[in-house]
């Protein structure tokens, strides 16, 4: 397509430059030669219209630097959108946290049956003696105390190593997976994660204490699991190990971004394969 330009610098004489192809016309008008009221015309007009009314004025991607520009913006406007909604925190209410820790709970079950058998089978323990004991534990009922239960199975040698075994493996679990994951598998599963009360990332020191903390809120069970159920009407969802830890548990958001530009490339490869196959 031919196009043709009036400069207007001429006052005298012929002022219609020309011809020129598309490419030339945009050059023209990076070096301002050619500014948005200034009429042009191409073998597709009856008559000259300004540069600003014609289709081809528009901003055009054409080049990898201006590919890299419109990316780098809309980058830069998505993490500004992804930030906002970080502010926008939702924390873990007390049925959310409470099913997570019962998943944990299983899986650390089940690593107790294995241990015990592995323990059985090497003669360290003795599973009669230990089902024994818990038959007597049982028999007492609701008579007896926390505390009496308690010294009545460290009595027993096979449910002591047991119990200390089981209550080491317990610590290590929690205080492992919160300070390298943020969050054990039981949260990981429903995408929760523990971070301290600025919102940063829990350290090894923060998960110990959390852990030890979250002892006191089990022996609040006995009134009526008032640590836990404090979770209930904190606005941050936060039970008594966390007011201890300076911790909370969040909702974590996983947000997966597509540049515009890869998807634009996706669907252009698309309709070329779609053309190549009519072909």
């Amino acid at each position: 397509m031919t196009w043709y330009y009036i400069d207007e610098s001429i006052t005298d004489g012929e002022r219609r430059k020309g011809p020129y192809n598309l490419d030339e016309i945009r050059d023209l008008v990076q070096e301002k030669k050619i500014t948005d009221d200034t009429l042009v015309w191409h073998s597709g007009l009856d008559n000259f219209v300004p540069w600003k009314d014609m289709e081809e004025s528009k901003p055009t991607f054409t080049t990898s630097e201006d590919e890299e520009l419109l990316k780098k913006t809309i980058e830069e406007l998505l993490a500004q959108q992804v930030a906002e909604k970080k502010l926008q925190k939702r924390y873990a209410g007390f049925f959310t946290r409470g099913l997570a820790f019962a998943i944990d709970n299983i899986i650390l079950t089940l690593i107790g049956l294995l241990i015990m058998q592995v323990l059985a089978a090497l003669q360290i323990i003795d599973p009669e003696s230990m089902n024994n004991a818990m038959n007597s534990i049982a028999n007492a009922g609701n008579n007896a105390s926390f505390s009496e239960i308690l010294d009545q199975m460290l009595k027993e040698p096979s449910l002591e190593i047991l119990f200390m075994i089981t209550s080491f493996i317990q610590a290590l679990y929690f205080i492992i997976f919160t300070a390298i994951k943020g969050a054990t598998p039981g949260k990981m599963l429903l995408h929760l994660r523990v971070e301290t009360s600025e919102g940063e990332k829990v350290c090894w020191l923060t998960s110990i204490i959390r852990y030890i903390a979250s002892m006191f809120t089990q022996f609040t069970l006995v009134l009526y699991g008032l640590g836990y159920l404090i979770v209930m009407i904190d606005p941050k969802r936060r039970a008594l190990h966390d007011h201890i830890a300076r911790t909370r548990v969040v909702i974590e958001y996983k947000i997966k971004v597509r540049s515009v530009i890869e998807k634009n490339d996706e669907n252009n490869n698309g309709t070329s394969q779609e053309e190549d196959q009519e072909k």
